[in-house]
């Protein structure tokens, strides 16, 4: 009887924290509604105390299954959140008002004096800061007063944030939330909406949090916090148990550690690859990851390692591997008493624990049914625990403790450890009740705090509307002053716009003037070409025409082809000039003979030239000088590169010179010869004022003996 009722007992402890989710469970369906509008809510967040989760879709609407008993938690960033007791399957129907905290509207901060000392409002969120990890009254008084001397919206926002952090780090995510959109409504920034949105993960608003990361211009972001954005993102998806999105996310950050070497986070996003694997069903992914970041745990500090360890020690319990789970522990517990002799701030909340990696070990042998080894590991732990003041191991292990030794068939110890666990059953929730009692008062303190401050953000709003009204009559006097430079500016447009259209006239006008001269260039060079065909037709020479004319429609083809263009490549025109002067000297074979040098270092295909401008030159070399030689005399034509974008075009002939040649012409003569020169200079003036001065032409005597010559340089300059 007295096993009997030992067993009976602990079977009861054991289980009753399980006792209520042994029902079965069943499909509620529900919808949210605003209560004036009746309008649907989207993405409200419905978590069920036993573990199930869902959201409102575009109707409202919602479904999810639960067991009689179970708390319905009902969230969403714009009303307060709704707890509902599931008794029966009858469909739920929520109403929700918006929450009055989030209506209120922030104006943004504007320079209203500057009286105050500049460094007073970064001496007092320095002093925030410090106070943030040890006393939040202190570090919120801090904020308070700061705000008081904020003069722009920029300090607002750094001050808002600063108080979302503190309260974040006290767990009071709720009030986190509120401030970072308070600091985002005065500064947008990226790195705030990445605290915004793991707030609202912390604070259990999923959807929140999903669309305030998708939000977030990851081009503002650090390589850190890129990867802080994917492991957030990873965090939430395995909380709402979409794991593949999780996994994609978590392998998204782990792409950007890798890349920029942020080793730290190659370990975490291994680890928690392996965690969500393992929540996915797919032991064997989990334990290779799972390897891999205890692995490269061990590359950096002792303290990361024992964490990494004792995940994985978690991991292979979940398996029953029992063997591989007391190993890790050992070793995890070594560390562990290492660590505790230069780090004594390892609190009881933490993994990293002795009592409770013993308690673990103890229990690991206890589930292979080696009392003999469970015994003293959880002996250790509850002494370790009593030392330590952690009641919740020290209970926990106490209680196995007492099913050990029943188990182990020693009822004695197990009575008198059972009766210790009772004992620190009503220990710890006397301990409960007061830290539920101080909680209720630091929740009270820092809520009126923040009361406190949203009404000096009022006031502040206030003052502004104030001042706003003060600058009302500058404003109007900025406005003419604006409008008078608006009308200054609209006369520069319209003086711009003006130039801009006599240039294009200008250029007009010149492609005109091109063109004419172009026209008036190829009759004048046909005639002279006829005339030749027509002395040999004189002289009977029909044969020796025939072939002249063959030659002449073959450059005329090439000249009229190139009659519409400003340029053309230099090598067709040198072309052009070969087949014009072997021309001419078939003529006038007794008079003259002639060369064309082309430099072999030029790259003729880089350069363009203006069509039928060399030419006239050297048909007034061969007309007008060098057919009133009395000895036979010599044209030659060179092309050299002087400079990388500059090549030079040089005519020279040992004719009779310009000026014996002007004194044999008849006045008519002189006119034809004036005109054509003329047009030569026309079209190099207008495409130098088109183009830059890309083309220059020298003309000068060749030599100083009785029969002087001519010379003509064309220089040619590259686009």
């Amino acid at each position: 009887m007295f096993c009997l009722f030992i067993s009976g007992m602990l079977l009861v402890a054991q289980n009753d924290d399980n006792f209520i989710n042994q029902d079965p469970k069943f499909t509620i369906r529900g919808s949210v509604k605003e209560s004036d509008t009746r309008n649907p809510i989207q993405n409200v967040n419905i978590e069920v105390s036993g573990g199930g989760y869902t959201t409102t879709d575009i109707f409202g609407n919602f479904k999810i299954e639960v067991r009689k008993g179970d708390e319905l938690i009902i969230r969403h960033k714009d009303f307060e959140t709704v707890y509902h007791i599931i008794q029966n399957d009858d469909d739920i129907q929520v109403e929700v008002e918006p929450n009055e905290e989030e209506n209120f509207k922030l104006s943004k901060s504007k320079k209203i004096s500057n009286t105050r000392k500049p460094e007073t409002f970064n001496a007092l969120m320095d002093s925030a800061k410090a106070y943030l990890r040890k006393d939040a009254k202190k570090s919120i008084q801090f904020i308070a007063d700061a705000l008081s001397e904020s003069k722009s919206s920029k300090e607002n926002s750094g001050a808002y944030q600063v108080l979302g952090d503190i309260y974040s780090y006290w767990k009071q995510h709720d009030l986190a939330v509120s401030n970072y959109r308070i600091s985002l409504q005065n500064s947008n920034s990226s790195s705030v909406k990445l605290k915004l949105a793991d707030a609202y993960m912390k604070n259990k608003n999923y959807q929140e949090s999903i669309e305030t990361y998708k939000d977030i211009n990851r081009r503002d972001l650090s390589n850190w916090q890129l990867t802080d954005l994917y492991e957030g993102l990873g965090d939430v998806y395995l909380l709402t148990k979409s794991y593949n999105l999780s996994i994609g996310a978590y392998e998204d950050g782990l792409k950007v550690a890798q890349k920029h070497l942020i080793t730290p986070k190659i370990t975490d996003l291994n680890s928690k690859l392996a965690q969500v694997y393992n929540a996915k069903g797919e032991p064997q992914k989990a334990g290779a990851f799972f390897n891999k970041s205890m692995r490269l745990a061990n590359t950096e500090n002792k303290k990361r390692a024992v964490e990494e360890k004792i995940k994985v020690a978690d991991f292979e319990s979940e398996k029953n591997n029992y063997d591989d789970e007391i190993e890790l522990r050992k070793e995890a517990l070594n560390t562990i008493n290492e660590i505790e002799t230069t780090d004594a701030n390892i609190e009881n909340e933490s993994p990293l624990t002795p009592q409770k990696q013993n308690y673990k070990i103890g229990n690991a042998y206890a589930s292979q049914r080696d009392y003999g080894n469970a015994i003293p590991y959880l002996q250790k732990s509850i002494e370790e625990a009593d030392s330590k003041e952690d009641l919740i191991v020290q209970k926990d292990a106490t209680r196995k403790l007492s099913e050990v030794y029943r188990d182990a068939g020693q009822f004695d110890k197990a009575l008198l450890a059972y009766q210790d666990y009772v004992d620190l059953v009503d220990k710890l929730y006397s301990r409960k009740e007061q830290e539920i009692s101080q909680a209720a008062r630091f929740s009270k303190d820092i809520t009126s705090k923040q009361n406190r401050i949203l009404s000096l953000e009022s006031d502040r709003a206030l003052s502004e509307s104030k001042y706003q009204l003060s600058e009302e009559q500058a404003k109007r006097q900025k406005l003419i002053i604006y409008s008078l430079i608006g009308g200054l500016f609209l006369l520069l447009v319209g003086a711009f716009l003006m130039f801009k259209y006599i240039k294009q006239q200008r250029l007009a006008n010149n492609l005109l003037a091109l063109k004419s001269l172009r026209s008036q260039m190829n009759p004048h060079f046909i005639f002279n070409a006829l005339n030749s065909v027509n002395s040999f037709i004189a002289s009977n020479d029909e044969r020796t025409a025939n072939k002249y004319l063959t030659d002449f429609s073959l450059l005329m083809r090439a000249v009229l082809e190139n009659s519409e263009e400003d340029f053309i490549p230099l090598e067709k025109e040198i072309k052009l000039l070969e087949l014009y002067t072997k021309l001419e000297h078939f003529r006038f074979q007794d008079k003259f003979d002639y060369t064309i040098n082309v430099d072999e270092n030029i790259k003729v295909e880089d350069f363009v030239i203006p069509p039928m401008l060399l030419q006239p030159y050297i048909e007034n070399a061969v007309w007008h000088g060098l057919r009133y030689k009395k000895t036979k005399g010599h044209l030659e034509i060179g092309i050299a590169q002087t400079k990388q974008d500059e090549i030079k075009i040089t005519i020279t002939d040992d004719g009779i010179g310009r000026k014996k040649s002007k004194s044999l012409k008849t006045e008519n003569q002189q006119k034809q010869n004036s005109k054509g020169m003329g047009n030569i200079k026309k079209r190099v003036s207008i495409l130098n004022a088109m183009y830059k001065d890309k083309v220059d032409v020298f003309i000068d005597d060749f030599q100083d003996e009785e029969d002087t010559g001519t010379k003509v340089v064309v220089t040619l300059k590259k686009d």
